[in-house]
């Protein structure tokens, strides 16, 4: 298993569980590297890629 150090390392594997048919791990890993990108543009963009709601809770 690798390590998740990049923005890239959520996205590839948000890709990975949404083949396997998994959209709300997918969601979820999508959101990590929206916010860990730092171009708002390029956040909005992943998020594009995985629609559905967000499974956070606003505390």
């Amino acid at each position: 298993m690798g390590t998740f150090d990049r923005p890239s390392d959520y996205l590839d594997a948000a890709r990975e569980m949404a083949d396997r048919g998994r959209p709300a791990l997918a969601r979820m890993l999508a959101e990590e590297a929206a916010d860990r990108t730092p171009d708002p543009q390029e956040a909005a963009n992943i998020l594009a890629q995985f629609p559905g709601r967000t499974l956070r809770s606003e505390d």
